[in-house]
């Protein structure tokens, strides 16, 4: 699994006309699946995203997580990120979980997240989404599970 995570002061993500999930002060999550990943890794995924410290204490170092300081998680599903890019200049996308397993383990993602974080918020998992944030910092990271 892969996740990149983005400290932000707000963030939003609109379908068409509809705007379908937004969060203030708090952490957007890119999500990806590779072809080897299965459920037994979310656990430690969600784990890792709520406990990343990367919001400033009070001597502004990066020492507090999302469960210190509290805020929104926005989850959204982004395949391209497991994207094979060493060679050429298209990307290839077998490493990239097949649909149906992606959208299962984002699905799995998702019901887990609401228990462990209730501020959470979800992008749609196959809908050509847009995402507007205010990346604080910036302050963005790549982790992978």
């Amino acid at each position: 699994m892969i996740g990149l995570l983005q400290r932000v002061s707000q963030a939003s993500v609109t379908v068409g006309e509809e705007r379908i999930a937004e969060i203030g002060r708090g952490v957007l999550v890119l999500v990806a699946f590779r072809r080897e990943d299965d459920d037994s890794r979310i656990d430690r995924f969600l784990e890792r995203i709520v406990n990343y410290r990367i919001f400033p204490d009070a001597d502004g170092r990066m020492n507090l997580s999302l469960r210190d300081t509290g805020g929104g998680l926005l989850l959204v599903p982004q395949f391209t990120l497991a994207a094979d890019t060493r060679k050429g200049n298209r990307p290839s996308f077998t490493p990239a979980a097949a649909p149906e397993t992606g959208r299962r383990l984002f699905d799995q993602l998702s019901e887990r997240a609401r228990v462990a974080w209730p501020e959470t918020a979800f992008g749609r998992f196959g809908a050509d989404m847009q995402v507007a944030l205010v990346n604080d910092g910036p302050v963005t990271f790549w982790i992978e599970t």
